[in-house]
């Protein structure tokens, strides 16, 4: 594990580059679940989530064109979660809150967010699903960054996240054959 600077900038084919935030405790070859860390490698854009009620018309404009582009883009509801216990079957998979019984329900990071906007977009990238091992991480997504000034924003547990803006602006260019690449030394590129 290489302990870096949390924000970092995330450059894309274009040649444009958008700053963007780490995990906490930098980048990490080997991740582990609850490390902190955002994990090296190069992840296909799986899925985009998105809050309806909170993006503005031209906001969701971008959207449906991804997904006129072939991505899966789906709104969220309050219905909605992600397993991040090692030990379930559902573990690093998006799950319907509603098809447990409440008892029942696995831990899991609720994708709806009623008191920031750091999910209002999320992109679930392919780490670690294929297949899924248990403890090596899970929600490992793009998402919008907590910004704590004009230039600087708060670590993330491990996700790379960028202003809606920018993270918006990364999306406009995505294809279906786009790769998130992060590596040891902290070099973020969407190829």
């Amino acid at each position: 594990m290489h302990a870096i600077t949390t924000v970092l900038v995330c450059t894309l084919a274009t040649g444009h580059s958008y700053p963007c935030s780490i995990g906490k405790n930098g980048v990490c070859a080997h991740k582990q679940e609850g490390d902190n860390t955002t994990p090296a490698g190069s992840f296909a854009l799986r899925r985009v989530f998105y809050r309806e009620d909170k993006l503005t018309a031209p906001e969701l404009a971008t959207l449906t064109q991804l997904k006129e582009r072939g991505f899966s883009v789906q709104p969220l509801t309050p219905d909605d979660g992600w397993c991040d216990d090692p030990a379930s079957p559902y573990y690093n998979q998006y799950i319907k809150l509603s098809t447990f019984d409440r008892t029942k329900v696995p831990p899991h990071e609720n994708l709806w967010h009623k008191d920031d906007d750091l999910y209002d977009i999320i992109v679930a990238l392919g780490y670690n699903d294929n297949p899924v091992r248990p403890s090596k991480g899970s929600a490992v997504f793009m998402h919008i960054a907590r910004q704590t000034s004009e230039d600087n924003y708060e670590p993330t547990a491990g996700c790379v996240a960028f202003s809606k803006n920018d993270l918006l602006q990364v999306l406009a260019h995505a294809t279906l054959a786009s790769r998130l690449v992060v590596t040891e030394k902290g070099t973020i590129t969407l190829k």
